[in-house]
């Protein structure tokens, strides 16, 4: 590299300590970074990418240790107490994280949490770093912006709440921006632009970008140099050009290679109709203040009919704030709803919560930010179990250890590693584990919300492979709701498009990718295929 690297990291290693002794995350890996470089690191879940990134930053899990060295600009980052660390953190290296409800205070509004970091790094006034925080909720492109100060995080979706992360790791205008999957939670209209927008910003700021992605076709249009990562260790490294071209290492071929592939063989002509919805509505009341007049209604979800029947999978595209999730949820009956709502041909609508309790078994749910729906405090052993403790109470502890076992074997990862805690597996693993919690009790219906947003490619595609199988052998049915439309190609049997509340195209798979006929439909399919 011709000028010196702003970030050198030599020989890194990371262990956990974990019930089953020590676990090996990273093994040694050397990386630089110049500045202004845009650098990738790619490889599959569990690979060591994040952790390496999460040592930099001195965010490791407690039970977590680094050795090496890890130099900013000559200074060795490794060792530092956290005082001295936070003079480099959220200034000189900033941290977009990949599951931004976990990062967000849940009790505090957008506009507090933005201003925090202005006014500790750079002296603002309470005022000033408002104006500041409402600027760059304009720059990544939040609706609403005035209004989104002072909403909380649940009050925004999952691809708001993103923006919301990035706009913060911006703030400062740091030296060093590290992207952690930043677009897992974006539809793929939005990805684009953002990646622009940190591309932009790299350029008229002078900073470097190291970005973490499994979305291969971002890396491949933005990164200068690409790492490989597999299992701890970089296996390969070079120019993005000539890893992309002329791939040299089997495991980066595999990568390069994989993608969500064929079509989703259809139900029977005769299959039952397992669920219907008619004129589900649901609003939220965004109105402030016991003194205010008038009142502000958003319509989430604005007059959708559906009907799935056994063993069918629709898909549910749209925009960040389409109304996709929130619809999942009052099928569900996991947020108040009006119209009805019939499954296996009994009516939900007027079901209280102890009569919807025996109900729950067969209508399970996959939601798209998986750190946040698994308890800290439980074994993975202990939450893939926790719904046969409701639902089979006789049990033994011994065969509900079996069916964990079982369960996490189907969703491809280790069933020795049930005794571990969440928060010493990776985002895709930590997906993985929620559908095994949900597959466990063998439900109906399953809505999966994003299932596959946190996965790289090549676990895309098994994951995709895993639930056609599952679907095949149980008859199951899916709301597969999702902004990734390859993922969505190959799952779905057909497809509704929201958008604002409402469904404003649906048919086949097939005829909505090959002719979609709403403006909104073809501009959504041919982001899809930006790469």
């Amino acid at each position: 590299m011709a000028s010196e690297p702003v970030l050198a990291i030599r020989d890194l290693k990371v262990r956990f300590r974990t019930n089953d002794g020590p676990c090996e995350a990273v093994r040694g890996i050397d990386l630089d970074v110049a500045p202004g470089e845009f650098v990738a690191i790619v490889g599959e879940s569990g690979s060591g990418k994040s952790q390496s990134v999460m040592a930099a930053m001195g965010l490791l899990a407690s039970n977590g240790e680094a050795s090496g060295s890890i130099r900013y600009r000559g200074t060795e980052l490794l060792g530092l107490s956290p005082a001295r660390l936070n003079a480099y953190r959220g200034s000189k290296l900033a941290m977009i994280f990949q599951e931004p409800m976990t990062s967000l205070d849940p009790l505090f509004r957008i506009g507090a949490q933005m201003a925090a970091p202005l006014r500790r790094h750079k002296g603002l006034s309470r005022k000033a770093a408002r104006t500041r925080a409402l600027e760059l909720l304009k720059l990544v492109r939040i609706p609403q912006p005035e209004r989104r100060l002072d909403s909380y995080p649940h009050e925004l979706s999952g691809g708001q709440r993103q923006r919301v992360m990035i706009a913060m790791a911006l703030a400062n205008n740091p030296d060093i921006l590290i992207a952690d999957e930043p677009t897992t939670a974006l539809d793929v209209t939005i990805e684009a632009e953002i990646l622009a927008l940190i591309a932009e910003l790299r350029q008229r700021l002078g900073m470097a970008v190291i970005l973490i992605s499994h979305d291969l076709g971002l890396v491949r249009k933005y990164a200068e140099r690409v790492y490989v990562m597999k299992a701890g260790k970089v296996v390969e490294s070079g120019a993005t050009s000539a890893i992309f071209e002329r791939p040299t290492h089997p495991y980066t071929c595999a990568l390069l290679a994989a993608e969500p592939h064929g079509r989703k063989a259809p139900p029977p002509p005769d299959a039952p109709i397992l669920l219907e919805a008619r004129d589900l509505r649901v609003s939220f009341d965004l109105s402030r203040g016991f003194l205010r007049r008038e009142r502000a209604v958003l319509h989430a979800v604005d007059g959708v009919d559906l009907s799935l029947r056994r063993g069918q999978t629709i898909g549910i595209v749209g925009e960040s704030g389409s109304g996709k999730s929130t619809l999942g949820r009052a099928i569900l009956k996991l947020v108040p709803a009006s119209g009805q709502v019939r499954f296996e041909d009994r009516a939900l609508t007027g079901l209280d919560r102890a009569a919807m309790r025996p109900l729950r078994r067969s209508l399970q749910a996959v939601f798209q930010d998986p750190f946040g729906s698994l308890s800290p405090r439980l074994t993975v052993g202990e939450i893939v179990t926790e719904g046969l403790l409701v639902h089979e109470p006789g049990l033994s502890r011994g065969e509900r250890e079996r069916r964990a076992a079982e369960a996490l074997a189907e969703v491809a990862l280790d069933p020795a590693l049930r005794n571990r805690y969440p928060h010493e597996f990776s985002g895709g693993q930590r997906q993985r584990i929620a559908i095994a919690r949900a597959m466990i009790l063998c439900p109906a219906l399953v809505v999966l919300d994003e299932p596959t947003s946190a996965l790289d490619r090549t676990v895309q595609a098994s994951i995709v492979a895993l639930l056609k199988q599952l679907q095949a052998r149980h008859r199951l049915s899916y709301l597969f709701i999702s902004h990734d439309l390859s993922v969505v190609r190959a799952m779905s049997d057909e497809i509704m498009v929201m958008k604002d509340g409402r469904v404003v195209e649906r048919g086949p798979t097939e005829a909505i990718f090959e002719a979609p006929q709403q403006a909104y439909t073809q501009r959504l399919i041919a982001a899809a295929l930006k790469c």
